[in-house]
């Protein structure tokens, strides 16, 4: 019988166990090369690696959960920064003032170190402002004989003092003016124990101190400008001696005269 061998393996090198030969076993058989690939495909799949690796480490580093610090070391180390701070703010406001400092020292210095002189004031160009315009003093004349009183182109009719109570004559002035003043009665003829309420009276002086008074004359309207019925003083109607008591000032001129004889 004819017997068929099989068909002989094809040895890569004698078939003694040596160090292993790239696609071979180590007893020389054939195999695939499974060590660690070289060239452009290696690189980029080391690279994917890479990224993928620092993708991690940045996810772990986002949920990592900081270590507790005790509520005293949080005070303490408020208590630094609060420090640090004030020192920056108080240092940072010296810098500033010194600046200010050389500031106003350069602008008041000319460059050679000469002080510069300060600018001419303003007023000094403007012309002057107007002062405010004086009030005219009025000035009032009295004529007794006339019974007449001229203000301010006015002419009212007044009743002087009778004979035995005459009238003062001369320069008098405005001292003071009362809307209402209770004055005593026996100027009015009612005697020392009573005393009157006459409206709108003008206070006057004269030089050597005797006192006299423009009044209205309520009891006795009819009175200015027919005959003398007062103890002296200068009497108006009404209306006329409200009139004067509003046109009339303090430090305002009164001359009395008497033009003709005194009444008899």
């Amino acid at each position: 019988m004819i017997t068929h061998d099989p068909p002989p393996v094809l040895p890569c090198t004698p078939p003694v166990r040596t160090a292993r030969q790239p696609g071979c076993s180590e007893y020389g058989l054939l195999f695939p090369d499974f060590r660690t690939p070289s060239g452009p495909a290696a690189r980029r799949r080391a690279t994917v690696s890479d990224d993928l690796t620092d993708l991690l480490h940045q996810v772990a580093d986002r949920h990592r959960v900081a270590p507790s610090v005790p509520a005293q070391e949080i005070r303490r180390q408020a208590e630094r920064r609060g420090r640090r701070r004030r020192a920056a703010y108080a240092g940072g406001a010296a810098a500033v003032a010194l600046a200010l400092a050389g500031g106003l020292a350069v602008a008041f210095a000319g460059h050679d170190g000469a002080r510069l002189a300060p600018p001419a004031a303003a007023s000094a160009s403007a012309p002057p402002r107007p002062s405010p315009p004086q009030q005219q003093r009025a000035t009032a004349t009295v004529d007794l004989t006339q019974h007449e009183l001229v203000l301010d182109g006015r002419r009212l009719p007044v009743s002087g003092g009778t004979a035995q109570h005459p009238t003062p004559t001369g320069r008098m002035t405005v001292v003071a003016k009362y809307p209402e003043r209770r004055l005593p009665g026996a100027s009015v003829g009612l005697g020392e124990e009573y005393d009157v309420a006459m409206r709108w009276v003008v206070e006057l002086r004269a030089a050597d101190g005797t006192t006299n008074y423009l009044v209205a004359l309520t009891y006795n309207e009819q009175a200015p400008g027919e005959r003398d019925v007062t103890h002296g003083w200068i009497g108006l109607r009404s209306a006329d001696a409200k009139w004067c008591y509003q046109l009339l000032r303090p430090g305002d001129v009164v001359h009395i005269d008497r033009t003709g004889p005194a009444p008899g």
